[in-house]
């Protein structure tokens, strides 16, 4: 969680909708709070505090999913193997097009909470993850969003004892610093 803005970082989802679907799904939920910016290593050591705590209760396996970005499960393998974790990948290598339409058959419902805006313009933005979205994406788009094309906020399906209620607010651009004087844009849907 970003404590500064009390949402989930990147997604840019309320924290009050990240207890109520935690609620509805039936799992104790606990939360990671993150400064506004931090460093990799600062990161890393918020993570390392948090595994260990929850080591202590006997847990220690991680369950990442993550399908193909090999640099990626690299990073969170090395991280788990330090806290003595394993990582789990039960999405790894799958068909992305195939999860996409097996996540909207099943009856997962989601709307698009974010966009990056070098990779799909904000009219994605607020619009609910079904086939005509899957449909409408560029062909060097994700259907799952992998490459961090888009986020989402799920808000009902099967494994849900109530559909998450939730209003659509504005749809409000933030700039972030990447290298080289660049900037990173995103297009965030405000739910609440």
């Amino acid at each position: 969680m970003n404590d500064a803005y009390r949402r989930i970082s990147i997604h840019g989802v309320r924290e009050t909708l990240l207890e109520k679907q935690a609620k509805s799904i039936g799992i104790e939920l606990l939360k990671v709070r993150m400064p506004q910016t931090l460093s990799m290593e600062e990161y890393d050591k918020i993570m390392t505090a948090q595994m260990s705590a929850i080591k202590s209760e006997g847990i220690n396996v991680s369950i990442f999913g993550d399908i193909f970005l090999e640099d990626i499960r690299n990073y969170r393998e090395s991280a788990s193997r330090r806290q003595n974790f394993k990582a789990a990948f039960p999405l790894w290598k799958k068909d992305v097009r195939e999860l996409a339409h097996e996540f909207i058959s099943l009856g997962f419902k989601a709307i698009v909470a974010c966009v990056d805006g070098s990779k799909l313009s904000k009219e994605f933005v607020g619009k609910e993850l079904d086939e005509e979205f899957i449909a409408n994406l560029p062909q060097n788009v994700c259907p799952c969003g992998e490459n961090g094309e888009y986020h989402t906020f799920v808000f009902d399906g099967p494994i849900f004892n109530e559909k998450i209620d939730f209003k659509i607010n504005e749809i409000v651009e933030r700039e972030f610093p990447a290298n080289e004087g660049k900037k990173y844009v995103y297009h965030y849907c405000d739910l609440e």
